[in-house]
């Protein structure tokens, strides 16, 4: 690779981490603009027998970040560890966010999220590379901090999209 070539490659790797650190920021705050005027009875109820409340889209949000986001810091403070993959829907089920209001759900992933977005903005170029291996899932699956961080957020914005089809029903 000559030095043209690692420019570029460098500023589309510095572009990917603040686009997904802006992401991150962001889904917050989408959440609070999405619920606003909103009752607790509202954020709680089904739009269809199958679907999702609000409250369940957020507190599923919350478990996954959760679980992500310990896969990140695993990543940062260890050398390559081999970590067994949580299911966050498996996880959510020794919390107690679903039983929580939809605003106390929300203030524990905004608080939870700050956190992430500070580790994150903290990191050097070459912190976001570092990895891990999965287990329980497809065999030997790597993933990175980068990976994991984009995870989140791409992941984030189904479900945002989700919870606004779903306040508005």
């Amino acid at each position: 690779m000559n030095s043209e070539q690692f420019s570029v490659t460098r500023r589309g790797e510095d572009s990917a981490r603040r686009t997904v650190l802006a992401a991150l920021s962001a889904t917050p705050k989408q959440i609070a603009r999405i619920a606003r005027g909103r009752t607790e009875a509202r954020l709680r109820r089904k739009p269809a027998a199958d679907a999702w409340s609000a409250q369940e889209i957020v507190a599923h949000l919350r478990a996954c970040a959760e679980v992500w986001g310990g896969s990140i810091e695993r990543m940062l403070t260890e050398d390559r560890p081999t970590i067994r993959y949580v299911s966050p829907r498996g996880w959510i089920r020794k919390t107690d966010y679903l039983q929580q209001n939809f605003r106390e759900t929300l203030r524990g992933f905004t608080q939870q999220r700050a956190a992430l977005v500070r580790t994150l903005k903290a990191l050097r170029a070459s912190d976001w590379e570092r990895g891990a291996t999965f287990t329980a899932t497809t065999l030997g699956r790597k993933g990175t901090v980068l990976g994991y961080a984009r995870r989140i957020a791409d992941h984030e914005v189904r479900h945002l999209d989700q919870l606004r089809r779903t306040v508005k029903k």
